[in-house]
């Protein structure tokens, strides 16, 4: 039990902090201290329940799950000596991973017992929240961009650009074009910016950008990062995501709610009834 312990402060001190625990603040390892202790009882009660029983861990997925691990650390040295700070030794690891991850099967199992979520259940969450679903007006766009050093070389950017707007005619020549001129990475793209919401562009670029019509470019617009004109591909205009656009991501939402759900009610009768104050869940009273 101690290896295992050894090991959970490890993997919480990272995983709440980014750091070994031998880098902590005295405030961040009191903190651990409270959470390791914590969830090394719960982890306990998982794995004295009658659900873990069964659970045996292949012993390839203890393999990957290992290599896993170390392959974080830059060298196999580091590795080493960070088991050694928690009091680890290889052996000692392992068997703690391995607890880990019977924790987790457990879950899992748990988890599945969830009914699963309908297209049903995903309209009524659809129609209840409507305000989740609301769209703010995109476009679809493209620039051109020259940079410029001087006066002299920001007259040419500006007459090369305004020759560029009218003899482009569809998106293919203006990313054509773009590939020929524009000076940013787009460039290899043929120019585009990607589905652009307000505030993600320059403030100098917006207004235009939002009064463009599909299809239309823009007059030669400054930047802090040079000259630009812009191309409106495509409006995506404000309003609700239509339903079955969002199903998919709905269902797994709610599928992935209803299943922490489903665990933290478990894990709460589970630590109840190792407190005596209630039978555990799966328990029979004679």
């Amino acid at each position: 039990m101690a290896m295992a312990h050894g090991y959970l402060t490890l993997k919480l001190s990272w995983e709440l902090f980014q750091k070994a625990p031998e880098a902590l603040s005295v405030p961040e390892r009191t903190r651990l201290a409270e959470v390791a202790g914590r969830q090394d009882r719960i982890e306990h009660c998982i794995l004295a329940s009658p659900e873990a029983a069964p659970i045996v861990i292949p012993a390839a997925t203890l393999a990957a799950r290992l290599a896993d691990i170390e392959k974080r650390y830059p060298s196999p040295d580091e590795f080493a000596a960070d088991l050694e700070r928690s009091a680890l030794d290889r052996q000692g690891f392992e068997n703690a991973v391995e607890r880990d991850l019977r924790v987790e099967a457990v879950l899992d199992r748990i988890a599945s017992r969830v009914p699963p979520v309908t297209p049903v259940d995903a309209e009524i969450y659809y129609r209840l929240h409507p305000e989740a679903f609301d769209r703010p007006e995109a476009r679809r766009l493209r620039h051109i961009l020259v940079t410029f050093d001087n006066p002299r070389d920001k007259a040419k950017a500006a007459v090369l650009l305004e020759g560029l707007r009218k003899p482009l005619p569809d998106a293919e020549a203006f990313g054509e074009a773009a590939l020929r001129h524009s000076q940013c990475p787009t460039a290899m793209e043929g120019g585009q910016l990607g589905v652009v919401k307000r505030q993600q562009l320059y403030a100098q670029l917006e207004p235009a950008a939002f009064a463009l019509v599909e299809g239309e470019i823009s007059a030669v617009l400054e930047s802090p990062i040079g000259l630009h004109i812009l191309r409106c591909d495509e409006i995506f205009p404000s309003g609700p995501l239509p339903f079955p656009e969002v199903r998919q991501k709905i269902i797994e939402r709610l599928t992935d709610r209803r299943r922490q759900e489903a665990q933290r009610t478990w894990i709460k009768e589970l630590v109840a009834g190792a407190q005596g104050k209630r039978p555990p869940p799966g328990s029979r009273l004679t």
